[in-house]
């Protein structure tokens, strides 16, 4: 192994540590102090309930763990956007698991918790997951209730969701596992069955004190709203359970006999390891998002038995399109080639830069993969399309169209995968998470961005320069390099994936040797929904 390699495991491996050590952080949820409190009232935490709830030594992967993070320090923040999310199995067949987190302002909703759980609701429509959702929430959080209660996707839309999924057969199981209160009590009732914890649940629309304020009737939570009242005299729920692992063993049981649906039929054989070692991805990415290096070491590392059948090898070398199987399952993978290309007329090509032959190539890979129901994997490592007179005159604008409108049109399921760079119209066309990937995951060293931090605040500088100019300042080279540097700082928090990821613009910040496994579960998910309609690129420019 050379020098560079060494220095760019080691940057590597430290950001992996970082990215561990953030983990272990928000998988503490409200802190060590509330999760006594949870524990001293006979309560599982939410990790706990769905620990136990997923099938042992089974596979799951955990979406938007860092929802939240960073957004709410003036509220005293919002680990995991106070509801854990899970992809795993119950009874061997494959769920998504909502989890409200009761030591974070005992579960009440933010508005990235609307935005989480929207999310996992997307999720199981698109893959026609069953969802079990574990209620324990004081419902809406007050102090911000004008940005989660009235708009198209804040609170309500869940319930609206509920109702969709009902009618779509997609299974829903709800158990109220403590505080379930005002709107919120419509989720566990929507769905199929709901199971309700004896003395430490209770469902109302409104809680005693209200109740008693609104109509004077003096009564306490349990007989308004606790497990014998809606068991034995409403009806509103179904089950009734001892404590948390009785309700959590009722739904296993559930789910022990619920059917299996047909599958879409995506192409699967043994799954085989990579011949070549994956643990060499981190010494092959660069330290520096600037470096250029061999992409076609990347997929070697992430796909099965390291070999990949390659599309067009000779043809717009600035993204690499490939068939190949990871996990044993057929994937199309579209990846930026971020290494400095040679065409056959002996121009060069930067690595990362769409050019007007890759979004071509790009463009009927995609169409061929949706032509032989083949899910696409997208590897982000881009900085953009190529600008300049060269690439204008040749119809950059039509080529990056055509394809953007393959990906937007796809109809087989896409995963994304930001590796490094993934920077204005780059990120779109290689499906951004505004072009529905069922999951879009990043890497430590990923970076999302208009642009790169050193271009946007060159950009930026020289709009405040000109500005403080017209007001008749004089700036000296002192004071532009420390402008320079505190607009840098700003704009580099804002392209870490954690910024991303807190925001749920991805679904996860994973361990590059995790990426098989995502994929995998993936795919897996999205074989559950048959294709329901044909592939059409609708009006383009040829």
């Amino acid at each position: 192994m050379d020098l560079n390699f060494n220095k760019n495991e080691d940057q590597n491996k430290l950001l992996l540590s970082d990215l561990r050590k953030r983990l272990a952080k928000v998988k503490h949820g409200g802190g060590s102090s509330k999760i006594e409190k949870q524990h001293a009232k006979g309560k599982m935490t939410a990790r706990e309930r769905i620990d136990y709830l997923l099938d042992p030594k089974s596979e799951s992967i955990e979406i938007g763990a860092f929802a939240g993070e960073g957004m709410y320090n003036n509220h005293g923040g919002c680990p995991s956007g106070g509801v854990v999310v899970k992809i795993g199995y119950i009874a061997k067949k494959q769920c998504i698991v909502v989890a409200n987190d009761a030591t974070v302002k005992a579960g009440a909703w933010f508005p990235i918790t609307a935005k989480k759980n929207l999310r996992a609701q997307e999720i199981a429509i698109e893959n026609k997951l069953p969802i079990i959702y574990l209620v324990d929430s004081a419902g809406v959080y007050l102090p911000m209730q004008d940005e989660i209660f009235p708009d198209k996707e804040h609170f309500g839309r869940i319930f609206r969701n509920n109702a969709i999924m009902s009618s779509m057969g997609i299974t829903q199981i709800s158990a109220i596992m403590g505080s379930c209160v005002a709107g919120g009590a419509y989720l566990p009732i929507m769905s199929d069955e709901a199971i309700i914890v004896d003395k430490t649940a209770s469902i109302f629309l409104a809680g005693s004190y209200l109740v008693k304020a609104a109509i004077g009737e003096s009564i306490d939570n349990e007989t308004l709203g606790g497990a014998t009242t809606h068991c034995e005299i409403s009806g509103v729920t179904d089950y009734k359970a001892s404590d948390d692992k009785d309700a959590l063993d009722k739904i296993k049981s559930i789910m022990d006999k619920i059917w299996d649906a047909e599958n879409a039929g995506f192409n699967r054989i043994k799954a085989v390891k990579p011949k070549e070692n994956p643990e060499d991805i981190f010494g092959i990415l660069p330290s520096s998002r600037a470096d250029q290096y061999d992409t076609y070491e990347i997929i070697k590392r992430l796909v099965d038995h390291s070999e990949f059948e390659e599309y067009k090898a000779g043809y717009g070398k600035t993204i690499i399109t490939c068939y190949a199987r990871i996990d044993g399952w057929a994937v199309g993978i579209v990846a930026n080639q971020r290494k400095l290309v040679k065409t056959k007329k002996g121009e060069m090509q930067f690595g990362g830069v769409i050019y007007n032959d890759s979004a071509d190539k790009a463009t009927r890979f995609i169409a061929n993969c949706n032509q032989k129901k083949i899910p696409l994997v997208f590897l982000q490592d881009v900085t953009g399309f190529m600008v300049g007179s060269k690439s204008e005159h040749s119809g950059i604008i039509k080529d990056g169209a055509k394809m953007v409108n393959a990906v937007s049109n796809s109809v087989v399921p896409k995963f994304t995968i930001i590796t490094g760079n993934s920077y204005g119209a780059g990120n779109y066309a290689m499906c951004g998470k505004a072009y529905d990937p069922r999951l879009i995951v990043a890497w430590p060293s990923a970076e999302l961005a208009v642009m790169s931090g050193n271009s946007a605040a060159k950009v930026l500088l020289q709009i405040e320069t000109a500005a403080l100019k017209k007001q008749g300042k004089k700036i000296s080279e002192q004071q532009e390099s420390e402008l320079l540097s505190k607009i840098k700082q700003k704009y580099d928090e804002q392209v870490s994936p954690y910024y991303a990821a807190a925001r749920l613009w991805t679904d996860a910040v994973i361990n590059p040797l995790d990426t098989r496994k995502w994929i995998s579960m993936g795919i897996e998910a999205a074989n559950h929904a048959p294709i329901e309609k044909d592939f059409n690129l609708g009006v383009i420019q040829v």
